[in-house]
């Protein structure tokens, strides 16, 4: 159905130009270039106001507020620039602007802009308008309350301040009443009780048509205040209710549908049901402010397609969504409905009846190909037929609304009412007709899809879904959860003929040998393996009233299987929160009540383990743990755990005998807070929370995670612009906590100790973390391979890359794997792991472990898989251990790497650019341990040559060690736990 035709302009100037000043902004191009791109020539009056409001809200604020973050002279040049665009802005575009872009054009236009570049206004009212701004009321209006001087009604409160905050979470068919159900408020307006507080629903139709008011009360909703983020603003009454009755919809139809067809009548054609369109505002009274928004933000799930209501025949009240999530309510004829799919020869033939319309010629149209269409007058209407080549629906891709056009008549989509839906089998491809949300018939061609026809909840947490599958390829499969940060798990499929069957336990997915909580977010859902790509997984249509979409709690953690755009399968995970912890009022609460109350308790004798946040049981909190187990030390062990992510062995299980068990507090929870406000010891490698405050009697441990080569802290450049940045802020008072600093070497102490501006004790013990690389642990060895699916004689090459503060997005991976492949053999094996703050690496040919890649055969390979990401893996220590080679780049890893006196190679593809951007502490084509590459190709090459190579670079490996490892002797846990526990008997 190629119709040969290109992509039109909109015929909107100013939409062209936006677009094309986003494709600019999002290239990274200059505030020169975004403004030369948004200009107003050629523009009328009208679209040159419209423009300018665009932009000023839009892109050239944004870049404004990048610029006010970093130095003064990146700001000086963004004010003037500005300034000279503001001045061509109309004064009324400005006053219609949000109240912190207003402020921000007045303070361009008014202030001298070396002083505006040098001071920190800017920098202020960015940082305020990050939160939602206090609202003070004055007399009968409000105000923002804003960090800058400025005359006084450019605070005040207008209509592009006052949106309503909205969301629904039912649309529902009651005694023949359409009824609405959520929240509505706005932002910074506390609504505790009905008292000056109203709401309407109203739905607007098309031009002059009357609106309709719909019956709408408050209601009592404290989960809204849980939801909210203002801390301090109660929402409990921003609940309501609001009911339409089809009847106010129907008259007002009536009298458009009579003058439209009075309209058609003059011109001599017949009359024709129109559909008739109402969007819903909704309108809030509130303490003297009021403000009208579109009514939109559905919850995910059964209220994004919510049924419809036939009031008489072949006429329907369909409530229905907008692509931009607004509500909306349809009044639908049906004027042609679907009544027969056949497969013939190499046709699809659709067949279907237009009731009361007499009709000889027309034309169908499948999306936006017309396509011949036969027409027959029957009895009470007309019979069509259009005929599909399959030939040409196999090189759509995607799916096509199907329409009828009689001739002289409107075109008319076609329904499926009563007709079933159709799924025909072509090899392995298949032609399906099926009904969308509004029940209209929509075609597509592609490869078979997996259709899950039960879903079911067992007790202990177990999702089962069960479902047809008629790939002909009787291959094996893995249904694939993806979250959209890029992580992802396998889990094998059942199959039996057409059927497959395959059981979740969202609280224990499989992940390197063990098992683990699926992570807070949507989950994608999918089919893999085989002879063809991944298959998206369906919800049947017919499942999809009956499906159970409610929460399922599974200890700490509560999961959802939900149908979202109509017929997708997410699985949703989340924590389970008790209600005094949710929304910013919850967390205000933890904060300033909660917390200062527990540090003004009596400290008790436990030790608090903090590894990345939360986020793994690793590192040298690790370590520590487990040595003083192994000493039998019983005191109270609590380990921060985030998002379930992992959970702490006792010691049972670390193999020293029953008697410990740690204490697991949820991250950012009310036991969290008193853990560190109450807890004598606490050891992390990362900054704390921003609301800890160590007490005088606390021992704060800080063991960093690795000895920096990228410039970290105060010697990053940001960081020394005046005025100061709040990070430097942030972590001048995070450093005051800091009792004791470990480092790895002196070297180390000398850079960490300037970098971070700390003046208290350092001991250079070495990293706990390293120990288990100075000894001979080959049962632990063969346990990390066993887990990863390395099979024994394998030679593993760990590819450990830092992140990118310009490119975190980025997750490819710049290594060739097919040519690694080739060049390295099939001894070799290619582990890949991303950094926790760069996107997931995702590649073909990049496996991820689990139960079904242990034993099917590697996308690259004919037996185990060559390339494995290791990216969630939890501990980094372990991979250093099994590793053979190392490579890296600017990480600190190879620091620790150093103690296995392994070979490294350095790829550093962008040595240049990370200098002058990041910048580093050493200079690497002088002091790498190894090669120093700039192409891929030379690295895996160097991969295969190591052993010739590891002698060229021996002596300056030596000079590596001694300078940067050298009390990293496997004693390092012991001497620091003497330094800090030795008090205890």
């Amino acid at each position: 159905m190629d119709t040969g035709a290109t992509p039109a302009r909109t015929g909107d100037i100013v939409a062209d130009r936006l677009r094309a000043a986003q494709d600019l902004y999002d290239r990274g191009e200059p505030l020169d270039a975004l403004i030369a791109a948004v200009h107003s020539t050629g523009l009328t009056r009208s679209e040159r106001r419209r423009l300018h409001a665009e932009a000023l809200n839009g892109l050239l604020a944004l870049r404004l507020e990048t610029a006010a973050r970093r130095d003064a002279t990146r700001l000086r040049q963004a004010i003037d620039l500005l300034r000279d665009y503001l001045s061509e802005v109309e004064p009324s575009v400005k006053r219609r602007l949000p109240v912190a872009r207003r402020l921000a054009c007045y303070l361009i236009e008014n202030r001298d802009p070396a002083e505006l570049a040098q001071g920190d206004e800017l920098a202020n009212l960015v940082a305020a308008t990050a939160e939602p701004s206090k609202r003070v009321r004055k007399g009968l209006a409000w105000y923002a309350d804003l960090p800058v001087v400025a005359p006084e009604p450019l605070f005040r409160l207008r209509r592009s301040d006052l949106v309503p905050v909205t969301e629904v979470d039912d649309v529902s068919w009651h005694g023949g009443r359409l009824r609405v159900t959520g929240h509505a408020y706005l932002v910074g307006l506390s609504v505790r009780s009905r008292r000056l507080n109203r709401a309407t629903v109203v739905l607007r139709g098309p031009r002059w048509v009357p609106p309709v008011y719909a019956r709408t009360r408050r209601v009592y909703r404290p989960e809204t205040t849980h939801g909210a983020g203002e801390p301090g603003c109660n929402y409990d009454w921003a609940g309501f209710v609001a009911e339409v009755r089809p009847w106010s919809l129907r008259w007002r139809a009536a009298i458009r549908a009579a003058v439209h067809g009075a309209q058609r009548l003059l011109r001599h054609r017949p009359a024709v049901p129109d559909t008739t369109t109402w969007r819903a505002d909704i309108v809030i009274w509130s303490r003297g402010a009021r403000a009208t928004g579109a009514l939109r933000g559905p919850v995910v799930g059964r209220t994004e397609r919510p049924a419809g209501l036939r009031v008489r025949p072949g006429w329907w009240v369909r409530p229905a969504w907008t692509s931009d999530r607004a509500f909306q309510v349809v009044l639908q004829p049906t004027r042609a409905e679907l009544t027969g799919v056949a497969h013939v020869a190499d046709q699809i033939e659709l067949t279907g009846f237009l009731p009361g319309t007499t009709a000889t010629k027309g034309r169908a149209r499948l999306g936006g190909h017309r396509i011949h269409a036969d027409f027959t007058p029957v009895e009470g209407g007309t019979r069509f037929s259009v005929a599909l080549a399959v030939p040409a629906l196999m090189k759509e891709r995607d799916a096509r609304r199907l329409w009828i056009e009689p001739k002289g008549d409107p075109a008319a989509p076609v329904m499926m009412e009563n007709t079933a839906e159709t799924h025909l089998a072509i090899d392995r491809r298949e032609v399906t007709v099926l009904r969308d949300r509004r029940d209209r018939a929509v075609v597509s061609a592609h490869r078979v899809w997996p259709v899950i026809t039960s879903a079911t909840w067992s007790d202990d947490g177990t999702l089962t879904l069960a479902g047809t599958y008629p790939d002909t390829d009787p291959g094996q499969r893995e249904i694939v959860l993806r979250q959209r940060a890029g992580l992802t798990y396998r889990v094998p499929l059942g199959r039996s003929g057409s059927d497959f069957s395959v059981r979740l336990a969202p609280g224990a997915m499989p992940r390197f040998g063990g098992t683990v909580a699926l992570a807070s977010g949507a989950w994608s859902l999918s089919v893999a393996g085989g002879k063809g790509t991944t298959a998206p997984l369906r919800v049947d249509h017919r499942l999809l009233d009956t499906l159970d979409e409610g929460v399922h709690i599974v200890g700490d953690r509560e999961y959802r299987l939900v149908a979202t755009r109509f017929d997708v399968p997410v699985l949703v995970a989340a924590e389970h929160l008790p209600d005094d912890e949710k929304g910013a009022g919850g967390l205000w609460a933890l904060r300033r009540v909660h917390y200062p109350a527990e540090r003004r308790r009596e400290l008790r004798d436990a030790t608090v383990y903090v590894s990345f946040d939360g986020r793994s049981y690793s590192d040298s909190a690790r370590a520590i743990y487990e040595e003083r187990l192994r000493r039998g030390d019983d005191r109270e062990h609590i380990w921060v755990v985030k998002d379930g992510a992992f959970v702490p062995p006792d010691s049972a299980a670390l193999g020293l005998g029953p008697g410990v068990t740690p204490t697991v507090v949820r991250e950012g929870g009310r036991e969290h807070y008193t853990a560190l406000a109450r807890s004598s010891h606490i050891i992390t490698n990362t900054m704390l929370p921003q609301w800890f405050r160590a007490r005088e009697d606390q021992t704060c441990v800080q063991t960093w995670h690795g000895t920096p080569l990228k410039r970290v802290g105060g010697d990053q450049r940001h960081m020394s612009r005046e005025p100061r940045p709040a990070a430097w802020y942030r972590q001048a008072a995070e450093v005051a906590n800091w009792d004791l600093l470990v480092t790895q070497s002196p070297w180390g102490s000398e850079v960490l100790r300037r970098a971070f501006g700390y003046g208290g004790e350092i001991i250079e013990s070495g990293y706990p973390r390293n120990d288990v690389l100075a000894h001979d642990r080959s049962d632990l060895a063969a346990a990390v391979r066993r887990s990863l699916g390395v099979p024994v004689g394998k030679r593993v090459v760990l590819y450990a890359p830092t992140w990118r503060d310009h490119d975190r997005r980025n997750s490819s991976v710049r290594l060739d794997l097919a040519e690694a492949r080739r060049v390295l053999g099939r001894d070799h094996v290619l582990l890949v792991r991303g950094h926790m703050a760069q996107a997931p690496p995702t590649v073909p040919g990049l496996v991820v472990p689990g139960p079904a890649s242990l034993v099917r055969p590697g996308p690259m390979s004919r037996e185990y898989p060559f390339a494995i990401d290791v990216t969630t893996y939890p501990d980094m220590a372990d991979l250093l251990l099994i590793a053979d080679v190392l490579i890296t780049d600017y990480s600190s890893v190879m620091f620790d790497f150093a103690v296995t006196r392994r070979p490294m190679v350095f790829f550093g593809y962008d040595l240049e650019r990370y200098r002058n951007t990041r910048g580093l502490y050493l200079d690497l084509r002088t002091q790498a341990p190894g090669p120093l590459l700039s192409e891929g190709s030379d690295v895996i090459e160097a991969v295969r040559l190591i052993d010739a190579l590891s002698g060229d670079y021996a002596d300056r490996y030596d000079a590596f060690v001694r300078t940067y490892a050298p009390r990293d002797d496997g004693k390092a846990t012991a001497r620091l736990v003497d330094h800090v526990f030795s008090t205890h008997p």
